[in-house]
């Protein structure tokens, strides 16, 4: 009986104790307060993604998107533009889908049952455990990086945190600790301290509201829990895309099925180089492949470097021109969803991938610095 008295005092007191500090010491952000939407916006951004960076893309996203009702019956392609930039781009088709789920099914208002609200795409166990414990207060435990990293230093988990045992050990372990009394506020608190407070490599256990009932935090080392496993290798790949202008002046710009890498946004034609390739050959290939086009290529333009999971992607941007004007007429998509001719300022319409902005950026520019018409340089390659 002592032992669990003992384990309930304790939970008490973390509870206790990290609310009164998140109180003080919890961050102004701009999805603090509001309701279950926001709270869902923000958590499939936090996703793999730091606070810092996601915060104009929220704030610009609901500006555009101010209700479940407007994002559902807006196309992909402008909820892909507002979330361009973010990365994992399933997040965002995921949201899209929802939200006409919310709209079709459950009258515009998120579901406030873990039962329900776990069916939507996009959302698991964590997501829901965050929308319903802070936005509708129910006390539904959550488990993301921060959390884990505070869990296993508080109670001395060993071994990998993604282990299946450890993950069972870690959600009953939240499950235990999230109070009925404003369990949103703890949740955000556990977020809150594993950002401020408990970080990976320099825990500040001095400052730490629950060092006393932390194990690692008095050790001689709280860094060395969690057991985190080395990362996969990052794989090096190069890309090359075409950038292909018209006689108009026109780049040339495919739109990628809505499944995959960068799924529903559109890019220069695109592929993956073989190890024998030149980025001349490449582009050519990229173009016959994504919409039946034989080009003539020239130079290489620019190169990008981007890391995307566990690749480190060199993306070579190579100038060309249709080989003819006859071959614009037979024209199809192939491995795309659709293709376009557009001036350079109405790409800015689009949802590009950031490698692609970035291409699109050297290619203003390299005309910024040509002083001359696009035509001009046509005629020239």
């Amino acid at each position: 009986m002592s032992d669990k008295r003992d384990d309930e005092e304790k939970r008490d007191r973390i509870a206790d104790d990290l609310k009164a500090w998140f109180s003080l010491h919890k961050r102004d952000l701009p999805w603090r307060g509001q309701g279950a939407y926001g709270v869902w916006i923000s958590e499939i951004m936090l996703q793999q993604t730091q606070v810092i960076t996601v915060i104009p893309y929220y704030l610009r996203f609901m500006e555009r998107f101010a209700t479940v009702e407007a994002l559902a019956s807006s196309p992909i392609d402008d909820v892909l533009k507002h979330w361009a930039g973010l990365g994992y781009y399933a997040r965002a088709r995921n949201l899209h889908r929802a939200a006409q789920t919310i709209v079709e099914q459950h009258s515009g208002r998120l579901p406030d049952t873990p039962e329900r609200i776990e069916t939507l795409p996009g959302i698991g166990r964590y997501t829901a455990g965050a929308i319903l414990s802070i936005a509708y207060n129910l006390p539904r435990p959550i488990l993301d990086g921060n959390v884990i990293r505070v869990l296993s230093r508080v109670y001395d988990v060993t071994g990998n945190p993604k282990s299946t045992a450890n993950q069972k050990t870690l959600w009953t372990l939240a499950e235990k600790l999230v109070p009925t009394e404003n369990p949103g506020d703890f949740n955000q608190a556990v977020m809150e301290l594993g950002a401020l407070i408990c970080n990976p490599p320099d825990p500040k256990c001095e400052r730490c509201p629950i060092l006393r009932d932390c194990i690692a935090g008095n050790s001689a080392d709280p860094s060395a829990l969690p057991e985190t496993p080395p990362g996969k290798k990052a794989v090096s790949v190069t890309m090359v895309s075409a950038l292909v202008l018209n006689g108009k002046g026109e780049a040339l710009v495919a739109q990628r099925p809505l499944h995959g890498l960068w799924g529903g946004l559109w890019e220069f034609p695109r592929v993956t180089a073989l190890s024998h390739e030149t980025p001349s050959e490449a582009a050519f290939r990229a173009c016959r492949e994504t919409v039946n086009l034989e080009i003539i290529a020239g130079e290489k333009l620019a190169t990008v470097k981007h890391a995307v999971t566990h690749h480190k992607v060199t993306l070579h941007g190579v100038l060309g021109v249709p080989a003819s004007p006859g071959e614009l007429g037979t024209m199809k998509p192939l491995e795309c969803s659709a293709f376009r001719w557009l001036s350079l300022e109405a790409l800015d319409e689009l949802a590009f991938a950031a490698p692609q902005v970035a291409l699109k950026e050297a290619l203003r520019n390299h005309f910024e610095r040509k002083g001359k018409g696009m035509i001009q340089y046509r005629l020239e390659l």
